[in-house]
């Protein structure tokens, strides 16, 4: 993650994927969500640096990064989910 320690990765990751589960109405537990919401970050910020060449910086970017790339996670399990 851009910028920030491991135990505010953490932190947002919590974060980030707590909100995307709301969003995507999924009941995935605790740990599942920082799960979810480090490795979408990790996943869209390297997207974004392939595509644009940069990443948006800042606990504020890293949580709508995480939060966007989570929702990204869970559509796929979902989908990987219903087609087996």
């Amino acid at each position: 993650m851009t910028g920030i320690g491991w135990l505010a990765a953490i932190i947002i990751g919590g974060i980030a994927g707590w909100l995307a589960e709301q969003f995507m109405k999924s009941n995935m537990g605790i740990l599942m969500n920082i799960i979810l919401g480090i490795v979408g970050a990790l996943l869209l910020n390297a997207i974004l640096m392939a595509i644009v060449g940069s990443t948006l910086g800042g606990w504020i970017g890293q949580l709508v990064i995480g939060f966007i790339g989570a929702c990204i996670l869970i559509f796929l399990a979902r989908a990987i989910r219903r087609s087996t």
